[in-house]
């Protein structure tokens, strides 16, 4: 009894002890648990945090702490490691606190997670994916300055997320997500990688290599030794060495559509001839579209790579601009679609616009070969209809396992059907078709399922070009040594509370030993990941002053796009498609620019970093710009550098010029090391110049464009100023949880040179209104009319149009500055006569959350002074604009002396916004002017001109100042003149540029030079 009493008592206290001691567990592991979370949430919200086990090991003096994956999305840096560390220790015995600890979480010590790029110390070389960048596959040799400190030498790989493809199961094309929000995700993403992303990384050296069509050019000519299409001519011209046709089959264009397991690129032959090092024993094909219609269009080689081809292959592109030469390397890249650039053609067939190759280089005896040359991005042609054969029921994710394969047999025998759409909104599968991909890559699923053909065909495009390069020596493919590639994606999700849903970023290392195939650490994605995720969201908070900006997690999942590519990749989620907070700011050019601009920083750091290479980044674009003749022979360019608050790098050293000449195109620069320059001009051509910043990392973007004409009979020279700079998205509300959104009947917003990413308005405002499928998305819901269309934006380019209406005066010369060129006092305005000011669609307008103080004012206190001024001193001045008055009456932000300056200066008060529908305006019997004609502005979305939506009505204020226009439907004033002791005004409504036709805008601009020429005076001012 006594025993089993004692046994008794000792089970029940070891019991005791272990219910105690894992009390203690569970309290500790929810401690560190807690303290962790705190860490975390300075860099990003990771939500639940569980420590599973805490491993105590006295014998080795170590503790391991395992957190759960969640822990794993945290940016680490060597600074927030130690405050883990630190924290951690604080719970442990003193003696414990001496212990070697270890913070693990998705298999992973916390401290192998910094990037390289943050570490000083203990570099981690095995996630160096380093190559020796000595080979490029296109290199424009007609840029006047080198980059050493960017991304010359690489290939970055990039796809913008989904496009237009063939649903067997509905036997229709269809979008991959819903239209929403104005816009649907497989044209969104576009809005950044074509416009911003793409350009930034060739700026900076890279050759950018996508899977889907890069040109919004719809016209598409096709010149080719095999044949032509639009009466094109390809022309061979031998001498020492002779071009013939091998064997081997190559590109033709022999069909109007092309259906499964088709290729272009075996359905023709190519040319073939040996190299000369002697020019004289040049020998060279061209390629001479007949071009369709005026416009730009993106130029695209191909070529055959054999064994002992040439790897510096000329190519000379001429163009409206002049001529642009490119060495090409043929040992890479044969028997696909090459980009090289995009240029300016006139209509027709012309013998100074084409491509030619020539067979002069470095070394004699290699091989060049010539196939087709592309000129547009065309309509789609890849034919497709349900499998009859069977095809797939469900459309599996790519980051889910194959659920349902069930095959559906069609009921009927379905016809081809092309998608009737422009080639750049198509998926990646048909362009690769077009491009000459094998089909094993883009048709993995066998013509039953075309989405996840789409998806899986882009990570194994990735393969096929990198294949027999130096990152993956062993597998067949185009010899393109990729350093990484990207995935451009917006996620989904919505809340009712408009709270941002943010970034997110995926990476894949669970696959092949966690190695990719030349042996680094698939480790090296994260590393991408962090840099990119890191510049996109600290770039974002401090532009728009918005630290609600979510970063959110870095996944390490199995989506395809993240782990079927064996260089370093990026999937990146952006924001959310589906919420009204996130789109606030997704619709916006400015957080576009930003955003791509961020991401361009992170794949440079990370290029640099992996290659252990000094960076720098490309400069800002310049502003303050100004073109005033410095003589009856030239003209003075000066300009100011911007600087740029988040990167130190990113500071000019020299400038480029271009140079437009009448209705030619943009030359290729000139460099100068000053913020000014002196250029020759001849009297009767129109000249416009840009500039771009340069230094050692690459090119800027380029200014706003300014022109300038001297006239042979000059009496007099006009002032042209470009004050109108807003680039914004559309206009939008929100009412609590329970409507909001965009309404750009009110304010389309204004693109930046254009829009390829608009669908049509949004109709459905419900915000309880729910996603039930892609045709019934609820909240947000929006039209599909104008999803093919090109939507005109800002061109930076109105003192061109305004300028070519001055000079039909034939006495009148011009010259033109920016707004700030003004308001800084580098323009002087008492030195004209006459001023004609730019305001376009310029209004006070935010940013996304409204953070920021508006920006675009249409008239800021230095601006109003150097006008108040120049009256007072006796100028003339012209302004048209359509928030010239709604924007100082009609705003959140009326102030006083806002509304004085327009009503006692310019003489002019707003009377209505919206003032017009039909855009149509008529002249009205004056006592100051001669009676103006009928006039049409751009008042419907269109590809010519940005839209005018709501013209400004306005009225004279006071008697001396008389309505010259009214609107046409409603005779609201639209114009008025005003004729005083000193000086006069002729205020519009509504943009001048935004006339339909030049001779429209010819005839009301001299009428309104007349005015100013004219003496007469308001009979009311005389007294």
């Amino acid at each position: 009894m006594l025993n089993t009493f004692i046994k008794t008592s000792l089970a029940c206290a070891m019991c005791f002890m272990s219910v105690n001691i894992k009390a203690q567990t569970d309290s500790l592991q929810i401690k560190i648990g807690e303290k962790l979370v705190a860490i975390s949430k300075t860099y990003t919200d990771i939500g639940h945090l569980q420590i599973r086990k805490i491993t105590i090991d006295d014998k080795s003096r170590q503790i391991v702490i395992n957190a759960s994956e969640s822990l794993s999305y945290v940016p680490f840096r060597p600074d927030n490691t130690e405050k883990m560390y630190n924290a951690i220790k604080s719970l442990f015995s003193e003696k414990q606190q001496k212990y070697k600890f270890i913070i693990r979480t998705n298999g992973m010590n916390i401290d192998d997670l910094i990037p390289n790029f943050y570490r000083d110390k203990n570099i981690d070389k095995t996630k160096k994916f380093k190559r020796k960048a000595t080979e490029q596959l296109v290199v424009n040799i007609s840029k006047p300055y080198k980059i050493s400190s960017g991304l010359q030498n690489r290939h970055i790989a990039m796809w913008q997320s989904h496009g237009w493809y063939y649903e067997q199961k509905l036997a229709r094309w269809e979008w991959q997500r819903s239209r929403i929000f104005q816009t649907v995700e497989d044209l969104f993403t576009q809005s950044f990688v074509l416009p911003y992303l793409a350009p930034m990384l060739e700026n900076a050296g890279a050759n950018v290599l996508l899977p889907r069509e890069r040109d919004i050019q719809i016209n598409e000519v096709i010149v080719d030794n095999d044949g032509n299409n639009f009466s094109s001519q390809y022309i061979e011209k031998n001498n020492k060495a002779v071009w013939f046709t091998p064997a081997d089959s190559g590109f033709a264009h022999i069909k109007e559509f092309y259906v499964e397991n088709e290729n272009p690129f075996r359905m023709g032959t190519y040319r073939q001839i040996e190299t000369v090092k002697d020019e004289d024993d040049e020998s060279y094909a061209e390629w001479i579209p007949n071009i369709p219609e005026d416009g730009y269009y993106a130029v695209y080689i191909s070529y055959k790579t054999l064994k002992n081809s040439s790897d510096n292959a000329t190519y000379t592109v001429f163009h409206k601009g002049g001529e642009t030469k490119f060495a090409v390397n043929q040992t890479m890249g044969g028997g696909t679609w090459i980009y090289l650039g995009t240029f300016a053609f006139d209509k027709g067939c012309n013998d100074n616009f084409g491509v030619r190759l020539s067979n002069v280089a470095k070394k004699r005896n290699k091989i060049i070969t010539a196939d087709g040359v592309k000129f547009g991005g065309g309509m789609g042609n890849i034919a497709r209809r349900p499998n009859p054969k069977g095809l797939e029921r469900s459309n599996t994710k790519s980051s889910e396992k194959k659920s349902d394969t069930t095959k559906i047999i069609p009921a009927i025998d379905y016809e081809y059907e092309i998608s009737g759409y422009p080639r750049f909104t198509e998926g990646a599968r048909y362009w690769m078709q077009w491009a000459g991909i094998p089909d094993s890559i883009y048709n993995r699923n066998e013509n039953k399922n075309d989405y996840i053909d789409d998806y899986s065909s882009r990570g194994n495009w990735v393969n096929y070009i990198a294949g027999g390069s130096s990152v993956m020596e062993q597998d067949k493919g185009l010899n393109i040594p990729v350093d990484l590639s990207f995935a451009f994606h917006s996620d989904a999700g919505a809340t009712k509370n408009d709270s941002i849903i943010g970034t997110l970023g995926i990476f894949m290392t669970k696959h092949n030993d966690e190695k990719f195939k030349n042996g680094i650490s698939r480790y090296a994605s994260r590393d991408l990941v962090d840099l990119i995720m890191t510049n996109i969201v600290n770039d974002v908070r401090n532009t728009f002053n918005d630290t609600t900006w979510t970063r959110r997690g870095m996944w390490n999942r199995s989506y395809s796009e993240a782990r079927v590519p064996e260089v370093p990749t990026m999937l990146l989620e952006l924001l959310s498609h589906q919420n009204f907070a996130d789109m606030r700011y997704g619709l916006d050019p400015r957080f576009r620019f930003v955003v791509s601009r961020a991401i361009y920083k992170g794949m440079l750091k990370f290029i640099a970093d992996q290659n252990d290479c000094e960076y720098v980044v490309q400069p800002l674009p310049v502003e303050q710009f100004s073109a005033e003749f410095a003589n009856d022979s030239e003209v003075e360019l000066k300009w100011k550098a911007v600087e740029d608050k988040y990167e130190p790098t990113a500071k000019p050293n020299q400038y480029l010029i271009y140079t437009r000449i009448d209705n030619g195109d943009f030359d290729n620069g000139i460099p100068t090391d000053s913020e000014s320059c002196t250029i020759d001009i001849i009297s009767g051509k129109m000249y416009s110049f840009k500039i771009a910043a340069v230094n050692d990392g690459g090119e800027s973007f380029h200014s706003e464009i300014l022109s300038v004409y001297k006239s042979p009979n000059e009496k007099e020279t006009a002032l042209i100023v470009n004050a109108f700079d807003r680039l914004s998205a559309p206009a939008n509300f929100q009412f609590d949880t329970v409507t909001g959104g965009f309404v750009d009947r009110f304010d389309h917003g204004v693109p930046d040179k254009r829009d390829i990413s608009y669908v049509g308005s949004q109709y459905e405002y419900r915000r309880d209104i729910e996603w039930s499928d892609d045709d019934s998305p609820g909240f947000g819901a929006s039209h599909a009319n104008c999803e093919t269309e090109i939507i005109a934006g800002n061109s930076f380019d109105y003192p061109l149009i305004h300028g070519k209406a001055i000079i039909e005066k034939k006495d009148f010369s011009f010259v033109s500055c920016s707004a700030k060129a003004v308001e800084n006092g580098q323009v002087d305005l008492k030195k004209y006569k006459i001023t004609d000011i730019i305001l376009g669609k310029q209004r006070q307008t935010k940013t996304g959350a409204g953070k920021n103080a508006p920006q675009f004012k249409t008239f800021s206190e230095k601006f109003q002074t150097a006008i108040r001024d120049y009256c007072e001193h006796g100028g003339n001045i012209f302004i048209s604009g359509a928030f010239v008055a709604s924007d100082l009456w009609d705003s959140d932000l009326i102030i006083e002396k806002d509304t004085s300056f327009a009503q006692n200066v310019l003489r002019y008060k707003w009377r209505t916004g919206m003032a017009s529908t039909d855009g149509r305006i008529k002249g009205v019997s004056s006592a100051l002017m001669p009676k103006c004609g009928n006039y049409e502005f751009h008042n419907t979305l269109n590809q010519q001109s940005y839209v005018v939506e709501a013209p400004d009505g306005i009225e004279p204020a006071d008697g001396a100042a008389t309505t010259i226009l009214r609107y046409s439907e409603n005779n609201i004033s639209a114009g008025i003149a005003y004729s005083g002791k000193n000086y006069k005004t002729c205020i519009l409504g509504f943009p001048f540029e935004s006339i339909k036709t030049d001779t429209e805008r010819a005839d009301l601009m001299q009428k309104i030079l007349s005015f100013f020429q004219n003496n007469k005076q308001s009979i009311l001012d005389k007294h």
